[in-house]
């Protein structure tokens, strides 16, 4: 007798005349795969095809419909490089995730230009992050559809199988031995970075591995860091947070520009060797001489690894804590590799600051949440983390290429840097431009993107910071367009 009732990955939707009480005819000419798109992304998300469920084979459905395979085959790879399905060889298109629910549009007017203003505060990302548009540009935002939720999932179930009742209470505030174990194997394998598991301190994210070192390093008297200019502006308020000066040291082609550092007589830096942000270029084999030689004579590096996994045209430059772990402080985390909700990051620290950054943490939250950092031990263990970075790697090129490709054709003059490897281009523009206005004209227009000038102390050149990674290129070339339109009518005479 056969089965009653089929499980998840066994159902099928039939294509035929009533699936989804879909119309043709409803879609204008030339956007039927927009339409499709648009109609099988509602139905997943108002669960009219639940997570499980199977789509209909392309050919199936294009029949049905009266157009052709190419139409189908489009909104299938949409969907898939927006997280929602994927395809499971002989098992078919199956939907692996629904789309998060859309933020009610507001009924005032769109966010004023005041959203954008030259000397931002504290609570400008906050502002920002609430600010509604149909369409995110912002950089550092990685493609959170692409979460591989089936692979927790298994990882979530692995480790509750196996877990002691005793594992659930308090834990080392450096985290759990599991988590250690693996970052260490990771950074060895990724980063060029030797470390005994028993020095890794698993933090919640890089924000809180710098609050940890700016305490450190003003009980030891240290109360000034160099960083680089244009450099991330919530690096410098989160330093700043603390009572740290944050003297800014010029970023050219090469990166930091090191015998400025040493002019300055500030005695340690935070920069982000691998990949700079915003400007994109990666420090050369000159700098990072320089900069040894410097951290050598007493110096100390705060070493944000920032997008260093996410190398696209050669593999990543080694980390500089691997060539001096008693003058780097070295931070990473999850947020740009999974999703930044996790809150999950890890620091090395020379043995005379751990004693101190160790109390810090200790007093801050006794502690990570064991079983988030269990679940991750297990899928950077069994191989499923690495897998996910390759499939990302590949959707961030295509996406990285539509921006670049868009940009060519709607803003040519605009000078495009740091394309080799992140999840953001940094663009400048004419002199004449007030980026900030620009990022606020380009809102009202349903579009966000963050304004250069915001991560400068000095002057520089305007132009915009721009995000990719979470976007598909349809959303890309849209949201491009909208800029360029937004920079025309500024350029227009009133």
């Amino acid at each position: 007798m056969g089965r009653a009732k089929a499980t998840a990955s066994e159902r099928s939707i039939s294509a035929g005349s009533d699936f989804l009480h879909l119309t043709i005819t409803d879609a204008t000419p030339g956007g039927r795969a927009a339409w499709l798109t648009d109609r099988l992304r509602q139905a997943i998300a108002e669960g009219r095809v639940p997570v499980g469920d199977r789509l209909p084979p392309t050919r199936e459905l294009a029949a049905d419909l009266g157009v052709s395979r190419g139409v189908v085959t489009e909104a299938y790879q949409r969907l898939t490089e927006e997280g929602h399905i994927a395809g499971r060889g002989r098992a078919g298109t199956v939907v692996v995730a629904a789309p998060a629910a859309p933020t009610p549009t507001p009924a005032a007017a769109p966010a004023p230009v005041t959203t954008f203003p030259p000397a931002p505060g504290t609570d400008i990302f906050d502002a920002v992050r609430a600010a509604h548009a149909s369409i995110d540009l912002t950089p550092g935002v990685p493609d959170l559809a692409a979460f591989p939720r089936a692979d927790w999932l298994r990882a979530e179930r692995s480790v509750l199988r196996r877990l002691a009742a005793a594992d659930l209470g308090y834990g080392d505030p450096c985290g759990t031995p599991a988590l250690r174990q693996a970052v260490a194997a990771w950074l060895a394998r990724n980063r060029g970075i030797s470390v005994d598991p028993a020095e890794v301190i698993i933090v919640a994210g890089v924000s809180q591995a710098l609050g940890l070192l700016a305490q450190a390093l003003t009980a030891a008297g240290l109360d000034r860091v160099a960083v680089e200019d244009p450099g991330s502006l919530g690096v410098r308020q989160h330093l700043n947070n603390w009572r740290m000066d944050t003297p800014p040291i010029s970023v050219d082609d090469a990166g930091l520009r090191v015998d400025e550092l040493t002019a300055s007589g500030v005695p340690a830096v935070m920069l982000t060797p691998a990949h700079q942000f915003p400007t994109g270029v990666v420090l050369d084999g000159d700098r990072r001489r320089q900069l040894v030689a410097w951290a050598r004579a007493g110096g100390l590096i705060i070493e944000d690894d920032y997008d260093a996994e996410h190398r696209y045209d050669r593999p990543p430059v080694p980390a500089l804590r691997g060539l001096l772990p008693e003058q780097v402080c070295y931070a990473g985390s999850v947020s740009k590799l999974l999703a930044p909700a996790l809150r999950v990051g890890w620091l090395l620290v020379p043995a005379r600051l751990r004693e101190a950054v160790v109390a810090a943490k200790r007093n801050a939250d006794l502690g990570n949440a064991v079983l988030p950092q269990l679940v991750l031990a297990e899928l950077m263990t069994s191989g499923a983390f690495e897998r996910h970075l390759r499939l990302l790697r590949r959707r961030h090129i295509r996406r990285r290429d539509a921006m670049i490709a868009a940009l060519a054709r709607a803003l040519p003059s605009a000078t495009v840097h740091g394309a080799a490897a992140g999840l953001h281009l940094m663009i400048t523009l004419d002199d004449t431009v007030v980026d900030t206005e620009l990022a606020a004209a380009t809102l009202a227009r349903g579009v966000k993107v963050q304004p250069l000038s915001w991560h400068c102390q000095r002057p520089y050149r305007p132009g915009l910071v721009l995000g990719y990674a979470a976007r598909t290129p349809t959303e890309i070339e849209d949201g491009v367009a909208a800029v360029a339109a937004a920079l025309g009518a500024q350029d227009r005479p009133a």
